[in-house]
């Protein structure tokens, strides 16, 4: 990582470039390709200002923060850049290959030999208990997406059924109710 240092209206601190580098260290595990990294830190009167702008081979981010204490300061742009790179992440883990609507794809079979047949019986491995919470549907797909669970178990607030929301693997949804 090339990281380049602009000292404004104060001196030069080694401590500081130390302490800025150990902070980037976070952001780099996120990071494949070299980076160069341009710091800029600034005093206007009573204010501290860290601005930091990252560029690598396909994304450019930027930071500017601004508080009473340049670490402070350091440490609020470091988790901007951070949640701007695990957003970035996110997209491209996300971002799925669409193959060609006339192409068929054959699965292969697997020979007998790698895949056992379960003989058994099932298990209750894990015990969970919910309490429900009176939501709408809205809200409930809403804390679905916030929390990223695969469904939400809660009771309907205009019925009040107990409810289960899923999501499939299209992204869609499907929705239970009960009837009480």
């Amino acid at each position: 990582m090339q990281t380049s240092f602009t000292f404004r209206n104060m001196e030069t601190g080694e401590w500081l470039k130390d302490y800025v580098n150990k902070k980037l260290a976070r952001i780099e595990r996120y990071m494949d390709k070299p980076v160069s990294v341009n710091v800029i830190l600034s005093v206007d009167k009573f204010r501290n200002i860290a601005e930091i702008k990252l560029s690598a081979k396909n994304i450019a981010l930027q930071g500017k923060e601004e508080a009473k204490e340049m670490t402070l300061a350091v440490d609020n742009v470091i988790d901007k850049i951070e949640r701007q790179m695990k957003k970035y992440k996110g997209k491209i883990k996300n971002h799925k290959d669409v193959t060609s609507i006339g192409e068929n794809i054959v699965p292969e079979e697997l020979p007998a030999e790698e895949y056992e047949e379960y003989s058994g019986d099932p298990e209750v491995v894990e015990t969970r208990k919910v309490v429900l919470k009176p939501m709408s549907l809205e809200d409930a797909t809403l804390e679905m997406d916030e929390s990223r669970n695969m469904f939400v178990i809660y009771r309907d607030s205009s019925s009040e059924n107990v409810c289960v929301i899923y999501r499939r693997d299209d992204g869609n949804y499907v929705l239970i109710e009960t009837n009480s």
